[in-house]
């Protein structure tokens, strides 16, 4: 019964806003797999590791991803409420046993122990992630990018909250920081598992709808700024991590600005009663004109179009595909294949800061993590919305903006290279701001070129790109040549410093970067025809709209 009662609340207007506010509470905790640089230096000194063995770690971590398979196939068969609850099993287990090492609580773990610690800790966000996209992208298929926007940015705000959270209220000690990874992700998503659910009933797409929805988006949109700005103050004066009665305002205050969302749902719900009341009183015909069942497709030619196709021809870009179809089509591996060259050179800069920040002479990189977090917030949401309004009014392809991240990013790894003072922190805010916009932008982009029947499975099949690029850039490219400019230490492990130890590193990923281009414009091209017909849909949406209300 009470279940029954949820499902119907997530059918209404201000039920699916609810859900997406535990969407953005439970994605403010899934950056945990971001954070290794935080600890790494620890579990690398107890283990007496060399880089080579520690950048292991690190794919192991990533490799947690490739598992993600799991909760996409899960996704279309099980409920939004247990995918969130194997998720934060899997990441207590994972990173409470890492805690256990780091705090000498027991004795450092066998390598290989360690690695399926990791692994654990990195498939958990795997099933909070499936969850959280796949039923918020089918509650608002109208708009996918700012959904995709907003729910990646606070994503990438989760590395600034965790690390400035564990620098307030436990002066950045590594083992508290594992606790709190292995504790909050837990607790957010038992709340999480009561709202989020998929609203049986589809609330329209269209005209004034998908104002309202722009309305709803701009407002969490700017509370989000709003917490990224205040995290970045908090870094840049350090005020966060003075202790003592400043760091519990600090900590307040960020609660409170985390929990402002809710006014949303909130907000919807009195414009909802309050129009229904009206509607009542005035005895109009349709009482429940708000909470609408219509559905406006996004292609206005897909139904027919698929329904016209014989039983052996393959759908075109923007139809339904099965993912026999969509492994099969050249598209999908261009998507694939440049958001490898994207997110692979990102993770290897984001797994490797610690050593990074040791290298270029800094004993403390905590502010590089944060800074990498917080840019990468500003490239995600920026670019989920301002991609769906280029679509609207140009029809510009999104992949477009996978291409100008590509650029940029290149141009960061060329500027690391030469090791130029300050280049550390302009290249975590370059990565930071272009590993989001690769994330925020592919996500929508595969469901509007492959279907969203599937897309669970197509999502963590993208996601593959994780463990792959990060085996690739960061447990080869990266751990060998590190090794090879290391000097070994009395530990067994082994160090570097200078801006040579990572410089043919920099020089391979700027050329990564430059392929990683081409295949986005050619992506671009090929599917200008897809977002052309996007475009046209909601044009006529719009339209249809302004003559309902004249």
């Amino acid at each position: 019964m009470v279940s029954s009662a949820l499902d119907a609340m997530a059918g209404t207007a201000w039920g699916r806003w609810l859900g997406l506010v535990a969407a953005v509470w439970v994605q403010c905790i899934s950056g945990n797999n971001y954070t290794f640089s935080n600890y790494s230096d620890s579990i690398k000194t107890l283990m007496g590791l060399t880089q080579l063995q520690l950048n292991g770690l690190s794919v192991a971590k990533d490799v947690g991803k490739a598992f993600g398979l799991l909760a996409g196939l899960a996704s279309d068969r099980v409920p939004t409420w247990l995918l969130l609850a194997i998720g934060s099993l899997e990441g207590f287990l994972g990173y409470g046993a890492q805690w256990l090492v780091v705090s000498k609580t027991v004795a450092p773990l066998p390598y290989w122990q360690m690695c399926v610690c990791l692994c654990l800790g990195g498939n958990s966000t795997t099933w909070m992630n499936t969850a959280v996209l796949v039923t918020c992208i089918r509650n608002f298929r109208g708009s996918r990018g700012p959904v995709s926007g907003v729910l990646k940015g606070f994503v990438g705000l989760s590395t600034a909250i965790f690390t400035d959270l564990c620098s307030a209220l436990f002066a950045d000690d590594p083992a508290s920081f594992l606790v709190m990874l292995a504790v909050v992700p837990a607790a957010v998503c038992a709340v999480a598992m009561v709202f989020l659910r998929e609203g049986r009933g589809a609330v329209s797409d269209g005209g004034a709808s998908d104002e309202a929805d722009a309305r709803g988006f701009a407002a969490i949109s700017t509370l989000a700024v709003a917490i990224a700005l205040y995290l970045l103050a908090a870094d840049l004066t350090g005020l966060g991590g003075d202790g003592g009665v400043v760091s519990t305002v600090f900590v307040t205050v960020l609660f409170i600005l985390l929990a402002a969302p809710v006014a949303v749902p909130a907000h919807v719900a009195w414009r909802s009663w309050m129009k229904t009341r009206k509607a009542a009183n005035a005895d109009a015909e349709n009482t429940a004109a708000d909470d609408s069942t219509t559905t406006t497709p996004l292609l206005l030619a897909s139904k027919p179009a698929a329904e016209a196709r014989g039983p052996g021809e393959r759908p075109r870009l923007g139809e339904e595909h099965t993912i026999a179809q969509a492994l099969s089509a050249l598209d999908f591996w261009l998507l694939f294949s440049s958001f490898l060259m994207g997110v692979g050179t990102g993770l290897a800069v984001m797994n490797n800061l610690g050593q990074m920040g040791v290298a270029m002479g800094y004993a403390d990189v905590s502010l590089f993590v944060s800074m990498t977090s917080i840019w990468g917030f500003f490239g995600r949401i920026a670019s989920g919305t301002i991609s769906e309004h280029f679509i609207k009014t140009r029809a510009l392809p999104r992949p477009v903006w996978n291409a100008a991240s590509q650029v940029l990013m290149c141009a960061g790894y060329v500027f690391m290279a030469f090791g130029m003072p300050g280049s550390l922190f302009i290249g975590s805010v370059v990565v930071g701001v272009c590993y989001g916009v690769r994330l925020a932008v592919t996500v929508p982009t595969a469901s509007e070129l492959f279907g969203l029947k599937y897309y669970g499975l197509i999502y963590n099949i993208l996601i593959l790109n994780l463990p792959l690029g990060s085996f690739l850039f960061s447990g080869l490219l990266a751990g060998l040549l590190y090794d090879a400019q290391a000097t070994a230490t009395p530990g067994g492990g082994n160090t570097c410093v200078g801006a040579h130890c990572y410089r043919g590193v920099f020089s391979v990923m700027a050329v990564a970067c430059v392929i990683g281009f081409v295949l986005d414009v050619i992506l671009s091209i090929r599917t200008k025809r897809v977002y052309a017909k996007i475009h046209e849909a909601k044009k006529a949406s719009r339209l249809a709209a302004t003559q309902r209300v004249s």
